[in-house]
């Protein structure tokens, strides 16, 4: 009998995979601080997918993936708080959020 589709762990770490290197490609060519905020978020989300599907998979008896993976949430949660402070204050003074040109906060 085949083995259904939501019991592979391969599909998870396919999709974990994924989210990770459209994270990390939308670091590389977002210019806005918004769309880095976000791909920050999906590199994090690939993270903790990754997280639940090797605890679930490889020791299911213990709770170490899903303890770290609330972590992450917790963790991204307060990046994302602290992170659109910084992007309204930086609006704010320069009306822009275009992340090359913002070099002038070195001053």
């Amino acid at each position: 009998m085949a083995t259904p589709i939501y019991n592979n762990l391969y599909l998870f770490l396919f999709v974990g995979l994924f989210l990770l290197a459209c994270g990390i490609l939308g670091l590389l060519y977002r210019r806005t601080l918004i769309g880095m905020l976000i791909s920050i978020e999906l590199v994090m989300n690939g993270a903790g997918l990754n997280f639940v599907a090797f605890n679930r998979f490889a020791s299911p008896d213990n709770a170490y993936g899903l303890a770290f993976t609330i972590f992450i949430m917790g963790i991204a949660a307060a990046e994302a708080a602290i992170a659109l402070g910084i992007i309204i204050l930086i609006f704010k003074r320069y009306r822009h959020i275009e992340g090359r040109d913002i070099k002038e906060m070195k001053d």
